[in-house]
């Protein structure tokens, strides 16, 4: 009854908040539009834009070493939860039959251990500089760690779902996964959709006043 619940109405309440939620956010930041420039461009803002996107991927260069460890974490972490979102088998199977209607070749079973093992060790990795160094505990919010322990449950509980005897501990994967995408549109989470907008903007701003961003 309670899988069924969590599969259902639940699952269609935090789809449609997730997707609704997500929309909002975006309208409400592209309809801002852009400031008007009063002053002659120096350069083209598009390439400033597109520079800007790519260059903030990796730690520039002056940067302290604890940059260099946020950044490498980051990555295990970005790169293995993309890796189980979309290529996990069991993830593959809902796409196809519940969102798209189609599906692709999943990950074989090394990759999943391996994306899975880089996602937990990076969000770990994440979450204990930000309460262990004095300067990320001073600027964390109670919305950093919401998002942080909310995915490690998620993931967590994904593993567990992998007993597939057990239709308990799959309705309590899908129940976390549908608690996150109810929490994600009003959190800092929505910087998945929305750090291209900024860095592009950041980047196209510093190019038409003759600065490399």
């Amino acid at each position: 009854m309670f899988l069924e619940f969590v599969q259902g109405p639940l699952w269609y309440v935090s789809a449609t908040v997730f997707v609704l939620g997500v929309s909002i956010r975006l309208w409400e930041v592209l309809s801002k539009g852009l400031k008007p420039d009063l002053s002659t461009p120096r350069a083209d803002g598009t390439g400033g834009a597109l520079r800007t996107i790519v260059s903030r991927s990796w730690t520039a260069e002056g940067f302290s070493r604890g940059a260099t460890f946020h950044l490498i974490a980051g990555y295990m972490f970005h790169l293995g939860l993309f890796l189980l979102l979309f290529w996990a088998a069991p993830h593959v199977v809902f796409i196809e039959e519940r969102i798209l209607g189609f599906g692709w070749t999943p990950a074989p079973h090394w990759l999943f251990i391996v994306a899975a093992d880089l996602a937990f060790a990076g969000l770990i990795l994440l979450w204990l500089r930000r309460v262990l160094h004095p300067v990320m505990r001073r600027i964390s919010t109670f919305d950093d760690h919401a998002g942080a322990i909310l995915t490690f449950l998620v993931m967590f509980t994904g593993c567990m779902a992998l007993l597939k005897g057990h239709d308990s501990l799959r309705a309590i994967h899908m129940l976390t996964v549908e608690m996150l995408m109810i929490y994600f549109p009003f959190s800092r989470l929505m910087h998945a959709f929305t750090f291209a907008l900024s860095r592009g903007y950041t980047g196209a701003a510093m190019a038409r006043k003759g600065v490399q961003a």
